[in-house]
Order: structure tokens, then C-alpha cells, then sequence
């Protein structure tokens, strides 16, 4: 009879999962197209309870209409609502694009702030939105937090966090910060491909197998 595998301590389940994401996604694209800080942001916003394929659907049309926040903030609400109305929550998210639209112009030029407390002081934009900001349009090191992190995250045991902000705080404590922008999106994706809501419970996937060969039962997720 062979010997039963043992589950990886969480030095080394940190190092596999490192190792086996920097395999799969080596240089992991942004998902949300735009074209400088501004956009991602408003794109950011709007994949709020909406997928990033529907909002990259959805983003040149709202272009169309104005692309930068001089010309955002002219536009009438009605006219943005109706353009985003596929991504779902549009009187709010149209609303808060043209009210952080005006901001960005009478506060700062018409320029994205490259600074997290005033991100989080526009309407619409929130900690996680504004991580994203000034991770990927800044390089300013973050680890914003979305479901899929969250989920990933409590498999692999990284966290015991009930909710995002606990499970930022393991990951960055857990993971050097020069890796924590890629580090997101590489998650991100391994999340959607391979360790999905209903795809795996903890026990399925290749990394939840490799960490935690032990597991007998479904890993229960605290949902954020």
C-alpha cells in the first residue's frame, strides 16, 4: 500500500502556486481594453456585476459618444445610460461617469489622480476599482480583490478572510509586492479557466490537487 500524500505547508503551496501561474500566464494581458487611465477606469467601473467580454463590447460605443472627461462631462446622463445599459446597474454607473467625469476636470485637469485615497473619493469607484487603477494604469503595486481572487484564495488556504479586504491583506502579507499587479490578473484568469465557481470545489483543478492532495471534502467559500 502506497503512503497517502500530504497537503503542502503554506510556504509551499505559495511557492507552487507562484511557480505554476508564472508557467501558464508568463505576461497576463489586461482583460478590459483601454487606452490610458481614464478609460480603464470608466471600464473598471463598469465591470462592476458584469463581465469584462460585455463591457469590451460595450466601451466603443461609450467612446464614441466622448473619450476623455472634458468632452464625458457634456454628455447628458441619458445619453451614457442608454449606451451602457448592456452592463447592467446603468442609472447608477452613468451617473457616477458623469459626475467623476466633471470631478476629474474642475480637481484635476481632466487627469486620472495617481493616488489611491483620491480614486476612492470619486463616485462609482470603490477600493477594489481603484486598486486596478493604480495597478495597471500607474504600476503602482496593489492587489485589488475580486471574486475570483477571493474564491482562489480560500481554496489554496491563503486566507480565512469572510470577506475581500481580510483576503488582501494575507495575500499581500503572503507574496512579495514587486509580483502583487501580476500576481492579480494571473489569478484572475487561473480562476476562470481552470478553478471556475461551479468547475471546482477545492478539489478539482490542478493547483487545488497539487496543494491539498489530502482533501477529502469540498472546500466551503466564504462569499464576499
Amino acid at each position: 500500500m502506497g503512503t497517502e500524500r500530504k497537503n503542502l505547508s503554506k510556504a509551499e503551496r505559495v511557492a507552487l502556486i507562484q511557480q505554476t501561474l508564472n508557467q501558464l500566464y508568463p505576461a497576463p494581458p489586461i482583460p478590459l481594453d483601454h487606452f490610458d487611465a481614464y478609460s480603464l477606469l470608466v471600464a473598471v467601473l463598469l465591470s462592476a456585476q458584469c463581465t469584462d467580454e460585455r463591457v469590451n463590447q460595450v466601451t466603443p460605443h461609450l467612446w464614441a459618444l466622448a473619450d476623455n472627461p472634458f468632452d464625458m462631462a457634456k454628455v447628458p446622463v441619458e445619453e451614457i445610460k442608454a449606451v451602457i445599459r448592456p452592463c447592467g446597474l446603468s442609472p447608477q454607473k452613468s451617473k457616477a461617469i458623469s459626475v467623476l467625469s466633471q470631478r476629474l476636470v474642475d480637481e484635476y485637469n481632466g487627469m486620472v489622480p495617481a493616488d489611491m485615497e483620491a480614486l476612492e473619493s470619486l463616485p462609482g469607484v470603490g477600493h477594489k476599482t481603484a486598486s486596478v487603477v493604480m495597478a495597471q494604469a500607474f504600476g503602482v503595486p496593489a492587489f485589488p480583490v475580486d471574486t475570483h481572487i477571493h474564491r482562489l484564495a480560500q481554496r489554496w488556504g491563503l486566507t480565512s478572510g469572510k470577506n475581500v479586504v481580510q483576503t488582501e491583506k494575507d495575500l499581500k502579507r503572503l507574496f512579495p509586492e514587486e509580483h502583487w499587479n501580476k500576481l492579480h490578473l494571473q489569478i484572475i484568469f487561473y480562476g476562470r479557466e481552470y478553478c471556475t465557481a461551479r468547475g471546482c470545489d477545492g478539489r478539482v483543478c490542478g493547483l487545488c490537487r497539487s496543494c491539498y492532495p489530502a482533501r477529502k471534502h469540498p472546500k466551503k467559500v466564504h462569499k464576499p
